[in-house]
This record gives C-alpha cells, structure tokens and sequence, in this order.
C-alpha cells in the first residue's frame, strides 16, 4: 500500500481537478466515495482502479472486507492522512474511503445485452434532467421499483457528477443506463412494444387510472419545464398526479418516484412481479 501525507502530492491534486467537470470527462473518470457506493460498484462489477484510505476517518467495521475485496479487483491502494483526504473528498464528513473509476457511457443498443427484468419491461426516460440530486434520487427509486433500464435523453446533466454518485447511493454502477436522444429513444421503445406513459399537470388523467401492468415506460421531463413537445405528443398515454394544495408542481424526483411505485404496486397486486418482502433490520429505507 502507497503512503500519501502531503496535500501537495501529485495523486492528491489530480483526483482534486477531478472533481471539475471539465477535468473528469477530459480523462474518463468517476470519483466514488464512501462505503456504500463502493459495494455498489462492486454488486455492479464496476472497475475501481484506485482506492484512496484514511482509516482514522473510517465510520463502521466492514470497511477492511471492502478495502480487500476491491484490491482482490486491481484497485491500486493508497493510505491518505487525514489533511489529505479531506481535500480531496467531495462530502463534508467523508468516511475515509473515495475510489477513481472510468467513466462507461452506454447507447441504446448496449441495453439488449444486459437488461434483466422480473415481469414485463419497464422503463425510466428522463429528459433534459437538470440537477445532478434529483437524477441521482431517480436512480434510487428506480432501482428500488424494479425499473429495467434507465434512459437519459438529451441530457444536460453531468452522468458522473460526485452528487449523482451520493443521491443514487451507488445505484449508477448497477442500473442499466443508456443516453441517447428523444427521437432514438422513442423508436426503441416503440419497437419493443413499450407504452409510453408521459407525466403532465396538465391533462385530465390521474396517473392511477392508467393500465402499467403491461410493458411501460414512464417518461418525465425537466425541472423547470416539464416534458417537450415532442414526448407529449409521441406518448400513448400522458398522465398528472393530482393536486389538493396550493403547490402548483412536485420536485421532479418526488414525481418521478410515485409514478414508478404506481406501475409496482400494480405490477403486485395483479401478480405479474412478487414483492421481495421486508428489508432487514439495520438496512437503510
């Protein structure tokens, strides 16, 4: 294992450029931080080539079962003090663990190979999501609701932004992700028989009324201004969730999960999937 002490060390200034944007996509690279996103990576067989600890900083005692599982993997291992780490992590209370991946950008036709779905296919298009928390959150729910894949269409959100990483709690390395363009995307679906149930406040049917047990894709649009025209019109079915107070619109990812825990939970209640029962004590909800 590489000693690193010194804030001025080479290693510790290129993984701080490469929490720029700009610095990131130039060399391909992702900064996963934290024990749980790291065992996500890993559930995913996401490539960790370097792995940067601090184990004063350490929180739980399971992080040495991952430190060695991700060296097993051809993780380069570094020991960081503690000055050194916290410039270089994203977190204001990092854990002590922050890895460095590549960055794996998929097409549409990437997808065929890897998507694993329990009952009809369904699927997740966000279009022009705008805030790297809300994409992140809607990775989550979409892992947690059983969606099949994730397509980013027309996206103006950074994919490897630190704060995607945090709020998809490491659900970026096991989601099936594809970004394309609205027209691509569309056709794809089409072809594969998907309906494409469009989110709008402003149409006249609840989102409840509508059939999801089928092949579904769920497609909602940016945080400002909503789905274009495009999708409004290229969708078999645009749904709204209904408004009782004086807010005008939800959160974007707050939608997004209750549209999806819809086509769930009418996917369970006509048998086409089986809820995977209870999480454990201790787990996070």
């Amino acid at each position: 294992m590489i000693q690193i002490t010194s804030v001025q060390n080479p290693k510790i200034k290129q993984v701080v450029k490469w929490r720029d944007r700009r610095h990131r996509d130039r060399d391909q690279k992702v900064l996963v931080e934290g024990y749980r996103a790291l065992t996500r990576a890993i559930a995913g067989n996401y490539p960790i080539d370097e792995l940067y600890i601090c184990p004063e900083l350490f929180q739980g005692e399971n992080e040495g079962a991952l430190i060695a599982a991700l060296e097993q993997r051809g993780a380069t291992l570094y020991e960081v003090a503690a000055p050194a780490f916290h410039k270089m992590a994203y977190r204001d209370r990092p854990e002590g663990l922050l890895g460095i991946g590549p960055q794996r950008h998929r097409g549409l036709a990437e997808l065929e190979a890897i998507i694993a779905t329990q009952g009809p296919e369904f699927y997740l298009v966000c279009e022009q999501i705008e805030k790297p928390g809300n994409l992140g959150t809607m990775l989550r729910s979409a892992d947690a609701a059983g969606v099949s894949a994730i397509i980013l269409c027309d996206s103006r959100t950074d994919l490897f932004n630190p704060n995607v990483v945090r709020a998809s709690t490491g659900n970026l390395f096991t989601m099936p992700i594809a970004e394309t363009t609205s027209a691509e995307a569309a056709a794809w679906l089409k072809k594969r028989g998907v309906q494409l149930i469009a989110s709008s406040p402003h149409v006249a049917t609840i989102y409840t009324a509508v059939d999801m047990t089928g092949p579904v894709a769920i497609i909602v649009g940016a945080e400002e201004f909503g789905l274009s025209d495009f999708w409004l019109q290229t969708a078999d079915v645009c749904a709204r969730l209904p408004m009782m107070g004086e807010a005008d619109s939800l959160n974007v990812a707050t939608a997004t999960t209750i549209m999806l825990y819809e086509v769930l939970r009418q996917r369970i209640a006509c048998g086409a999937v089986k809820d995977s029962g209870a999480v454990p004590n201790g787990a996070d909800c």
